[in-house]
């Protein structure tokens, strides 16, 4: 759902954040998180995104191109996370994410995203619908996804 818009506001790009735990299969022999974990805490926070746009029968037909992060600080096992992502840019076919990766407040690291709007019947990329460019560039930020306890 798309929130009303103030005649003259910039709406916000769409927004979510998600909380995860650093888990003993995340963390490599030095005790830390492995460089992998975040390329799977990004993705699944893209997941929780579309959810929450209604976009979730898009997160098949999307493959990623682009991946960078740049790590800042060591988590370690049962580490509580927060991982914000958002829309950084909406181009013809694909979408540019920003995300970033923190401890209570500290930034752990930060990274992008970029995935491609692909053609099911050709795996070649394919134009967005303009419902999904407004959801993607309007929606502002969404209902994180927490951990309870």
């Amino acid at each position: 759902m798309t929130p009303p818009q103030v005649p003259g506001a910039v709406p916000d790009p769409a927004c979510v954040v998600v909380q995860r735990r650093v888990e003993w299969p995340d963390t490599d022999a030095a005790g830390h998180y492995h460089h992998s974990t975040v390329v799977r805490w990004a993705e699944a926070a893209e997941a929780v995104l579309h959810e929450r746009l209604g976009l979730l029968d898009l997160y098949s037909s999307m493959p990623r191109v682009h991946y960078e992060v740049d790590y800042l600080a060591r988590l370690w096992f049962r580490d509580l996370v927060d991982i914000e992502i958002r829309v950084a840019e909406v181009g013809r076919s694909s979408v540019r994410y920003d995300f970033v990766v923190r401890r209570s407040g500290q930034t752990a690291a930060v990274g992008a995203m970029v995935a491609v709007n692909a053609d099911p019947g050709t795996g070649g990329s394919q134009q967005w619908p303009d419902c999904v460019r407004r959801a993607l560039l309007e929606s502002g930020s969404q209902t994180p996804e927490l951990l309870v306890g």
